[in-house]
């Protein structure tokens, strides 16, 4: 069985350009998430899927021992395409068994760490999980647009330190077997574990004010 860990990274971003080999505390931002993944245990092989010759570039200039790139087509490197498009694109080209793993690892995740990577497989194999994610407890209360409070009763409102919250995706990494994702068409299906991770784990790179964030939490929590 082979653990595959993929990495889909456009070079086209409307907000950030090139936003995925942007500089983050003094490495692009693939780096930390490619590093996290190729130092992990559990994964035998990590595969950048990208349609950018420049990040092509800084990628092969990581010399890490398990990433290979994947040239992925441009319909599927677009504004409107799905990651679960690119996924099946590369699962549809390449011979692998149904049982092998498939870790999905966003870039803009740059707080994933490899011990989470191993953690959270250790975690889905325990669960005997047909699929996996990762997620972080949200302590916040939300309402509707139409003034109806959603996860909690506004009439007796609960202490924090009492709430239990509600897990949510951080987005980090999700894990599925090759035929659940060949047969479903997505990065989910069946059983699903959840895997905790640290709250602060929860900030993605989507704006520029993120990467300032980010890089005051890596070097908060580059000892965790």
């Amino acid at each position: 069985m082979t653990n595959i860990a993929f990495i889909p990274v456009r070079a086209g971003s409307k907000s950030i350009p090139l936003k995925n080999i942007k500089i983050l505390a003094g490495k692009p931002l693939v780096y930390w998430t490619a590093k996290a993944a190729n130092d992990a245990e559990c994964i035998d092989k990590v595969v950048i899927a990208t349609d950018g010759q420049e990040i092509k570039d800084v990628v092969k200039s990581f010399d890490f021992q398990k990433v290979e790139i994947y040239d992925r087509k441009p319909e599927n490197a677009s504004d409107t395409a799905s990651t679960e498009s690119v996924m099946l694109e590369f699962l549809s080209v390449n011979k692998f068994n149904n049982d092998d793993k498939f870790f999905l690892i966003q870039a803009t995740s740059p707080l994933l760490k490899s011990k989470h990577i191993d953690e959270m497989y250790q975690k889905y194999l325990s669960d005997k999980a047909d699929s996996a994610l990762s997620c972080v407890i949200n302590k916040r209360f939300f309402w509707s647009k139409e003034g109806k409070s959603i996860n909690y009763d506004y009439k007796n409102r609960p202490r924090r330190q009492d709430f239990d919250g509600f897990m949510m995706e951080n987005g980090a990494c999700y894990i599925n077997s090759v035929g659940n994702i060949m047969r479903e068409g997505n990065r989910l299906s069946g059983q699903i574990s959840v895997y905790e991770m640290p709250e602060h784990t929860a900030v993605e790179i989507d704006e520029p004010d993120d990467f300032l964030l980010i890089e005051k939490l890596m070097e908060k929590h580059k000892n965790d």
